[in-house]
């Protein structure tokens, strides 16, 4: 499949995404020493949701728009719903943050991120996206390679979310190769990968590789599922898979999927599951 973030931007897997990730950056940040996020495929950073790519699909109306009009939303995605307000003054949700611009403005003093885009648009988007964001840089590269040729400390502070598009057939088996590869430098490493989900057999495949890298490391699995998993043609929900994630991080997913899956789905279902 085709998961290029800017036809995609604002929609409801993008809500799951980032509400979690932001409540696992807050948990992150409450813990004291310098964290290092590498953001394997970080796209563009900002995108236009009345641009030609959003347009197209017109997924942010079910996701973000649906949710900055909804006044009863879980406490879980205030953050979220915070950071977008914030890039859109006037009101109007024209403008939807990406993963490395809401990480960006979390990070403390003396933390880094390495946004990784291979893209030379993407890339030239986000380097404006994270201007003025001390410490975050953006790398025109391809962030398999860059990630497999860090030699992570042991016991640093370290997080890498791994979102790639799933345009390559072994995607899903580089996700968890890369996994496997940095928590044998880094033990305590947090690994956020996000993964569609099309048919059951395809996700607990996909799943079950995460769980073998994770080498009885603890792994969290939070899926918003919208709908029966009866057509494999279809994007029938998304997960995120967290290795290693923070105490605490359990209750908030479940309150997040449940809503997405409620608000956006057609008799889906959120599930989270804690190996």
């Amino acid at each position: 499949m085709n998961y290029r973030h800017a036809y995609h931007a604002g929609n409801f897997a993008d809500l799951a995404k980032h509400a979690i990730l932001l409540e696992l950056l807050a948990r992150l940040e409450a813990v004291p020493g310098a964290l290092t996020v590498i953001d394997t495929h970080a796209g563009a950073g900002v995108y236009d949701l009345a641009g030609a790519e959003a347009l197209r699909t017109g997924e942010s109306e079910a996701g973000i728009a649906r949710l900055m009009a909804a006044p009863n939303a879980p406490e879980a995605f205030r953050s979220l719903k915070t950071a977008v307000a914030r890039l859109n003054p006037q009101g109007a949700v024209r403008l939807y943050p990406g993963s490395p611009r809401l990480i960006a403005e979390r990070l403390g003093p003396g933390d880094r991120l390495i946004a990784c885009e291979a893209r030379s648009d993407d890339h030239a988007v986000l380097t404006e996206a994270l201007r003025g964001f001390s410490g975050s840089q953006a790398l025109m590269t391809d962030g398999w390679t860059y990630a497999a040729r860090q030699s992570f400390r042991d016991r640093a502070r370290l997080l890498v979310l791994i979102d790639p598009p799933y345009e390559a057939g072994d995607d899903a088996v580089q996700a968890a190769g890369l996994s496997r590869r940095i928590l044998v430098a880094n033990r305590r490493a947090v690994i956020v990968i996000w993964a569609p989900i099309k048919d059951l057999m395809s996700f607990d495949t996909l799943a079950g590789r995460v769980e073998d890298a994770a080498g009885g490391c603890p792994v969290l699995i939070a899926q918003t599922r919208l709908r029966p998993l009866t057509d494999p043609m279809r994007l029938n929900g998304a997960a995120l898979l967290i290795i290693n994630p923070p105490d605490g991080m359990e209750g908030p997913a479940r309150d997040i999927v449940d809503w997405v899956a409620a608000s956006a789905g057609e008799g889906g279902e959120g599930r989270v599951d804690f190996t």
